[in-house]
């Protein structure tokens, strides 16, 4: 058949770059193993709503696969030998796992890295008010919202409440079939005129996303605010919390519904908080079938991406500097502070975050050359920022060399691609954080439709193509291809 191409079609597929459905591209067996993922991914994901549920959920899986609290290693003296895996969680909210490889630490690790918070509604420190017959909790958004989608849906509150004598009541409320839903009431058509004349950003306002709580006041003509007492009232009698104990909580609201599948032949996979959470457990579920490597295979789950990676749970922290340090005491007799900067100056990092996919409907935004296709594998996104690459971590030509070998070598399915027109907007990721610590760092993770909303689109073979190039990241070591 060969023998039958022009000079042309030969010269097409020789120098120009292929792209299309990664559907086309895969095996029968992987077709299986694709839809058999995203069934996990999507049973984690209606178990881990907010960033302490990831971590919970993933110390329970990692401890199934024999990991081991790195902690316990320090506090016993024990050495790191090859094979070995390890975890280590902060505050709660972050998680550090790693696999210990044959070769020395100094020459680096291999790191995946995501984050697992999402955009949300957290409730204000003094929440709660009563007003007309009916209570409702203040609330501040976190993240970026389009704040519109956020009304008139059912939430479930999820979270945790410091009590005066210090211990913690966990707090999950609206997930089952049979329990009360929280919701943000909206204005109706009728009497919208106003409304549907200002822009977008300021049809509903941070302030108006007060969610309705109850509306039964309790019965004492000698009281105020009776509905709030009543409120009140139910929570401490199921909680044994008082008002003043919301001060020392967070609680966050997220909707209500499940991970679901997408479209008659159910190739996507409609849920909340899949921006960072589809990266994030691929590189998961990727280092836990991690069992032998011959250089050190790391993954870092982290909080606080959303609104900066600040704070001690935040990329920016000294957490994950802090893990690899202790890493490389627990491996070697005479650690040093060297050996520490040498590790961070040899090692390579995936920031497995995500790409907006392009939405025909709204194309106009989108630079098509450019841009990440729902369903053609990963995406590879050199830099990242705004308009002139402002907050930008930008990869060296010869790290994305090395991963577009490592990715055709091991039939991992790739795409390239920016986060829409140049002046359009622009967004960053944790890979500037970690670059900063002298890491060779890309943005490589899954293209994703109707982005921080409360219902985000994947498609299964991108989730699958992340798993593999997670995996494949692990498990091999990036050889420095000589450009000289």
């Amino acid at each position: 058949m060969a023998d039958n191409k022009t000079q042309g079609q030969i010269l097409s597929e020789k120098l120009l770059i292929e792209s299309k459905s990664a559907w086309e591209k895969i095996s029968d067996e992987e077709f299986r193993l694709t839809f058999d993922l995203c069934e996990r991914y999507k049973t984690f994901l209606n178990k881990a709503k907010t960033e302490r549920e990831f971590v919970e959920e993933t110390e329970k899986l990692a401890k199934s696969k024999g990991y081991i609290a790195i902690e316990e290693l320090i506090n016993s003296q024990k050495k790191l030998m090859p094979g070995m895996k390890v975890y280590s969680i902060g505050r709660n909210k972050t998680v550090v796992l790693a696999v210990i490889g044959e070769e020395s630490l100094e020459k680096g690790v291999n790191i995946v890295g995501a984050h697992i918070d999402s955009p949300r509604i957290d409730l204000k420190p003094n929440p709660v008010y009563e007003a007309n017959d009916m209570v409702f909790l203040k609330t501040h958004y976190y993240g970026g919202i389009k704040k519109y989608q956020w009304v008139t849906i059912p939430l479930a509150m999820h979270g945790v409440v410091v009590k005066r004598d210090g211990s913690k009541v966990n707090i999950k409320i609206g997930e089952d079939d049979n329990d009360t839903v929280f919701t943000i009431t909206d204005l109706l058509p009728h009497l919208a005129a106003d409304q549907m004349q200002k822009k977008m950003s300021e049809g509903i306002t941070g302030e108006g996303l007060n969610i309705l709580s109850g509306s039964i006041p309790y019965k004492d003509d000698k009281v105020k605010d009776k509905v709030k007492l009543n409120i009140l009232n139910i929570l401490n009698e199921k909680y044994g919390i008082v008002e003043e104990d919301l001060i020392s909580a967070e609680l966050e609201m997220v909707p209500k519904f499940n991970a679901v599948d997408v479209g008659f032949d159910k190739s996507m996979i409609g849920a909340y908080g899949q921006d960072d959470r589809v990266c994030a457990y691929t590189a998961l579920e990727a280092i836990l079938d991690t069992e032998k490597v011959k250089r050190t295979a790391v993954c870092i789950l982290t909080d606080k991406e959303e609104i900066g990676s600040m704070g001690n749970t935040g990329a920016q922290s000294s957490f994950f500097v802090n893990f690899l340090a202790d890493l490389c005491s627990l491996s070697v007799d005479n650690y040093n502070d060297i050996m520490l900067r040498r590790c961070l100056s040899n090692s390579k990092m995936l920031s497995a975050d995500v790409n907006a996919a392009i939405d025909p409907t709204y194309e106009n935004v989108y630079e098509k050359r450019n841009s990440s296709f729902l369903g053609r594998g990963i995406v590879l996104q050199k830099y990242t920022g705004a308009r002139g690459k402002s907050g930008a971590s930008d990869a060296n030509a010869e790290f994305v060399g090395e991963i577009r070998k490592l990715f055709n070598d091991n039939n991992v399915v790739w795409q390239s691609a920016e986060l829409g027109k140049v002046d359009q907007g622009g967004g960053g990721t944790i890979a500037q954080f970690i670059a900063n610590l002298n890491v060779d760092v890309i943005d490589c993770g899954v293209a994703v439709l109707s982005m921080h909303s409360p219902f985000e689109v994947t498609s299964k073979v991108d989730v699958y193509m992340a798993y593999k190039a997670y995996k494949t990241f692990y498990i091999n070591l990036v050889k420095e291809i000589n450009f000289d």
